[in-house]
């Protein structure tokens, strides 16, 4: 999508460009995976007590935000709820929830707090199904009497009322488990959620389309606004055996695979019960972030460019400028076709070197270039043109 047909309440998270998606709850405790409850068929009872070592005893949500800052991100999704129904908030419909347990505190008040106060922007995951109510799992068929999931129904709207109204402006909600589907009284819950946050944006997961669509761990461009949500390792939730991480250089492909065909990248983190980030993801946060004080002029608000470079980089597009990202490096000489445009400087972001353009039509030589690349994951060479960036003309005979 291309920037000027983004809605304009969108425009901020359309430039955004990079987010980090946080997955935290007492699944925590046992480690793992989100889906513990569920996949180990833990009775809710018995699942309750996790909540009594769940205790948050290091979590900072201001160390979380500045985290989030270093590594080039620009917005924040915290899951306030997950599919097994403990609430990191303050719910007046819930014991089940971290001010009424071990942590003894609104984590999601000190979550939002720090987001405002830091000027992040801030986004609430919300899972609209519960699996400790009855007949409510992912493997049981739809029940014919749809009345048996109405107290379900009724807590995700109080739930969700209450994530509007007690903790400020918020910016995002990311819905999330509508199973089983139709039953959620999407349009009414959605229409109370803007009556109470006019400016938010809403992903497409209550049954109803909404303002973004969400691919997840698969990138996937759509003619809409769109946002990839991806893990740093293999799980969402911690779990202490996965140590499978993405390296920085696949991060910052997944990021450039977005940004080149206009979306987003949502990263996610899975924090331990105590609220430690694990640090594989801090270090390549950080190394991440590094990159991005260099480079993230290509990546902020980008979109497709026509070039074709595949040979030796992505290739995206910020407003008059055209970038080349590339993680396989050609030595001291490059080129690319389709550029519609007169070129009429190339340098590299990495040093600020400049390079010799040749250009014959629409094929463009690139020479001058060090002969190692200037970064070893990904390097980056900013091209400007005469005109606005376009497809050359194309003519048969």
């Amino acid at each position: 999508m291309s920037p000027e047909t983004v809605p304009a309440h969108m425009k901020w998270w359309r430039e955004a460009a990079f987010g980090m998606f946080i997955h935290w709850g007492v699944y925590a405790v046992p480690a793992r995976n989100e889906w513990v409850m569920y996949v180990e068929n833990i009775p809710k009872e018995e699942y309750a007590h996790f909540a009594d070592e769940f205790t948050a005893r290091h979590y900072s949500a201001r160390d979380w935000v500045k985290l989030a800052q270093d590594a080039g991100m620009k917005y924040m999704v915290l899951t306030t709820r997950h599919h097994d129904g403990f609430c990191l908030f303050d719910s007046k419909v819930s014991d089940f929830t971290a001010p009424k347990t071990a942590a003894k505190r609104d984590l999601i008040a000190e979550y939002a707090d720090a987001c405002h106060a830091l000027g992040m922007r801030m986004g609430f995951y919300y899972s609209l199904e519960d699996w400790r109510f009855p007949h409510q799992l992912p493997h049981l068929p739809m029940w014919e009497d749809k009345s048996v999931y109405q107290p379900m129904v009724e807590q995700a709207h109080a739930q969700v009322r209450e994530l509007m109204t007690n903790y400020g402006k918020v910016d995002i909600l990311w819905y999330d488990g509508s199973f089983p589907s139709g039953i959620w009284r999407s349009e009414e819950l959605n229409a109370m959620v803007r009556s109470l946050q006019p400016e938010i944006i809403i992903n497409d997961r209550s049954g109803l389309p909404e303002d973004f669509g969400t691919p997840e761990q698969h990138i996937s461009p759509q003619d809409r606004p769109w946002e990839a949500c991806m893990t740093m390792n293999d799980t969402w939730g911690y779990t202490a055996g996965d140590k499978n991480y993405k390296s920085v250089r696949q991060i910052l492909g997944m990021l450039i695979q977005c940004a080149s065909q206009g979306g987003n990248l949502l990263l996610n983190v899975g924090p331990d019960a105590e609220g430690r980030i694990p640090e594989p993801a801090v270090e390549r946060l950080r190394v991440v972030g590094e990159w991005m004080r260099t480079n993230g002029k290509a990546i902020y608000g980008a979109t497709r460019t026509p070039l074709v470079t595949h040979s030796f980089a992505s290739s995206t597009r910020v407003g008059d400028r055209m970038y080349l990202l590339s993680a396989h490096w050609p030595g001291s000489t490059a080129s690319f076709g389709w550029c519609g445009n007169r070129v009429l400087s190339a340098k590299l972001l990495a040093t600020g070197e400049r390079l010799i353009v040749e250009q014959k039509g629409d094929r463009v030589w690139l020479r001058g270039m060090p002969q190692y690349a200037p970064d070893p994951n990904v390097s980056v060479i900013e091209i400007t043109v005469e005109g606005e960036p376009k497809w050359p003309e194309v003519r048969f005979t």
